[in-house]
């Protein structure tokens, strides 16, 4: 087998199976699959099915007891996981087995609302750009990922966005197993062209069929701040490419929301997102709620010049994420946060605490991502320094956020 695309359901999982048969090896061979579906070691379900082409869909209920179908979801406080083995054969002989797993769990948006498994969903997200000391954007080990992954969850966090960078298989695999939610995001480009163009998407059509099954993945980002398409405000061409990449990701996976451009000159889009990072907490509430709306109606530009939507695009009740503010960086030579920085702890945890405060008091807000968890090279702005070292007792965090 090539590739499997699981569709978990409520009552059944859908498999789309990607073989790498040749039209002789049809001609000639007898293929079928065995698929099994176990959770913590019980056996639920065995469905055989044969393979008659390169594409193959099969339908596999997962457990029933009499008229009911008993199903333990994947969340945040129960990331439920199921174990299923795929074993194919040739004329009744075993050629190949692959074991995987797959989480069952439903994210959905109405109205301005995001939703998981039918319960209203908060997002408190920390940006995280995946970087190491020693290996860059190579993590070195397992302890090395678990690390940075716990470290999140011990400042009360329900959620990374994962920022410039499709993340190792590991990471992704150990927020499945911890419960923790990921926005995927594209590493972009800086200009506009037709080979930047095919390059995007050809990596990204491979990205969202690599990181598919993954169930802690609940949102993909294609485009962040109008990188590679920076004219994307006033330009048709740009504008079209966005909303071609939107439609794109949805053909593959209908089953998470698409953010065409975060943090602000939004074409089509599931989810509405601000980047502010003001550093006074009064003027961040003020620009937010005021009677007019300003920002969110596109009637004033913030973050510099920048206008929440693209033109010829308007709010349409999309649920709202702040998913950048913050960046305060402690005094120092080597780097750079946002605004003036911070002499000590004391004044990080004053200033991070009128910030978050603030944010979750604009009354619209579906959630927020705080930049960020760990300093990046001259980007001293982190929750922890490159060596993860605390820069803020992890429990103070965890209360605010809490």
């Amino acid at each position: 087998m090539k590739s499997v695309k699981i569709t978990p359901k409520t009552e059944e999982v859908q498999l789309q199976i990607e073989t790498n048969l040749s039209e002789q090896d049809f001609e000639t061979q007898n293929y079928f699959l065995e698929t099994e579906i176990s959770f913590h070691g019980k056996i639920l379900n065995t469905v055989k099915g044969a393979i008659d082409n390169n594409y193959q869909t099969l339908k596999i209920p997962i457990a029933q007891e009499g008229n009911k179908y008993i199903v333990q979801k994947w969340s945040t406080e129960h990331p439920n996981l199921y174990d299923i083995t795929y074993r194919l054969y040739c004329h009744n002989q075993k050629i190949d087995e692959v074991e995987s797993y797959f989480g069952i769990r439903e994210i959905s948006i109405k109205g301005d609302k995001i939703f998981l498994n039918e319960e209203p969903l908060y997002l408190k997200m920390i940006l995280d750009q995946g970087y190491w000391k020693e290996s860059h954007l190579t993590p070195t080990d397992e302890e090395t990922i678990l690390k940075d992954i716990q470290a999140v969850l011990d400042f009360g966090y329900n959620g990374i966005r994962k920022h410039q960078k499709i993340e190792d298989e590991r990471f992704l695999y150990w927020c499945d197993v911890k419960g923790v939610l990921v926005w995927s995001e594209m590493a972009n480009a800086y200009c506009f062209n037709d080979e930047s163009l095919q390059n995007f998407t050809n990596e990204w059509i491979k990205v969202v069929k690599q990181n598919y099954n993954h169930p802690s993945i609940i949102t993909w980002v294609p485009i962040n701040e109008s990188w590679g398409g920076p004219e994307i405000s006033d330009c048709k061409k740009q504008q079209d490419f966005a909303n071609s990449i939107y439609y794109l990701t949805k053909a593959i996976d209908n089953t998470r929301p698409v953010i065409s451009n975060d943090g602000w000159e939004h074409t089509i889009s599931d989810i509405i997102t601000i980047h502010d990072y003001k550093q006074d907490s009064m003027l961040l509430l003020q620009e937010y709620t005021d009677q007019e709306r300003k920002v969110l109606n596109n009637l004033k530009p913030y973050n510099g010049n920048h206008r929440l939507f693209a033109n010829g695009y308007k709010y349409e009740g999309q649920p709202i994420i702040m998913s950048e503010y913050g960046g305060i960086a402690i005094d120092s030579d080597k780097g750079w946060g946002y605004g003036k920085q911070v002499q000590d702890e004391k004044e990080l945890i004053e200033r991070f605490t009128n910030l978050t405060n603030t944010v979750k008091n604009i009354p619209y807000l579906s959630g927020y991502c705080y930049t960020q968890l760990t300093d990046v090279q001259q980007e001293i702005n982190g929750l922890m320094d490159e060596n993860r070292n605390y820069k803020i007792n992890p429990n103070i965090v965890k209360e605010i956020n809490t």
